[in-house]
């Protein structure tokens, strides 16, 4: 079964990466002058440099030659999937689309597998998630991940096509869960990363974190995802690895907004546009996410750290 890899970023080049372990495989990157530097330089020395491309890794620009695999790994941001998805459409049918981001798309609220199979309907779609950074993933650190998809058969074959020696792939039924999980963690990052960029301390940010697992629990539950799912790799197991560490560029984001210091607009933060799209179905639908309603207002810079802070520790008591 033949595997490729879209997007030339620092997760797509990664997973390249891992999976070259088991064959070869292709990567496509939309800029040309990109992919022949790395085809060239034998690293993707803007997004991932140091990670050296093994020869089993060919690195093209040409689309539609990397979609001539069985399994197309599309490691493109949530917020631009659904436009590349509507383009590549008669390139993409029928083939086994497996989404390789995290997040809730702004303008429709979809997730990654929904938004495929709008597009690109004749096609089969599974989800990839979990708690992973692409450095670790190239340099073959071993890292757990979640292949969440509907159709069991399938979703088994994608675990034994996509697991490495250092990749080992769980899988689930439950793709609302898995991708609610691997959007909202992102929120709370940024929220994590505000709360110690402002100095309000690790038992703030434990706080935070802990409440934050509630409402991903609770947003799932309201669109009936099993909550054992956000117990897992694409729940917890990403919120904890997200949350802590200076790696995750939502959290980098949070701590920039906590201190006030200015943060790269070139680099991709999922978090940011998940927590306006998840902000407004809470609003919507009458559920109570009071940490995700902050973070989209700190993002909207409608709320400053103070502001956010003091709405949360006032609302009114109540049990765990």
């Amino acid at each position: 079964m033949k595997v490729a890899v879209l997007g030339g970023g620092a997760f797509g080049t990664a997973l390249a990466i891992a999976l070259s372990q088991t064959g070869p495989i292709q990567l496509w990157a939309r800029s040309r002058t990109q992919a022949d530097a790395m085809a060239r330089q034998r690293e993707n020395a803007a997004y991932l440099p140091g990670c050296a491309l093994p020869p089993e890794l060919t690195v093209t620009p040409d689309l539609q030659a990397a979609v001539g695999a069985d399994v197309i790994l599309l490691a493109i941001p949530m917020q631009t999937l659904g436009s590349f998805a509507e383009e590549a459409a008669a390139l993409l049918d029928g083939k086994t689309l497996v989404a390789c981001c995290k997040g809730m798309d702004l303008q429709t609220g979809a997730g990654p597998v929904e938004t495929l199979a709008h597009h690109c309907p004749t096609s089969s779609h599974a989800l990839l998630t979990g708690p992973s950074f692409a450095r670790d993933i190239a340099n073959g650190l071993p890292t757990g991940l979640t292949l969440a998809c509907t159709d069991e058969d399938l979703g088994e074959t994608l675990q034994a096509r996509l697991s490495t020696p250092t990749l080992r792939i769980y899988r689930t039924t439950d793709v609302t869960g898995a991708t609610l999980g691997g959007a909202l963690k992102n929120v709370m990052a940024i929220a994590c990363g505000a709360t110690m960029g402002a100095g309000l301390g690790e038992s703030a940010r434990a706080s935070i974190l802990t409440r934050g697992f509630a409402e991903m629990q609770r947003l799932a539950q309201h669109k009936w995802a099993d909550p054992a799912t956000l117990a897992g790799l694409s729940g917890f197991g990403d919120l904890v690895l997200t949350c802590t560490s200076p790696q995750s560029r939502n959290y980098r984001f949070g701590v920039s907004i906590g201190d006030g210091t200015a943060f790269d607009p070139s680099v991709t933060v999922e978090g940011a546009a998940t927590a306006r799209a998840a902000a407004a179905l809470a609003e919507r639908e009458g559920l109570d996410l009071p940490i995700t309603s902050a973070v989209a207002g700190l993002v909207e810079k409608r709320l400053d750290v103070a502001q956010a802070m003091e709405a949360l520790l006032s609302r009114s008591l109540k049990e765990e």
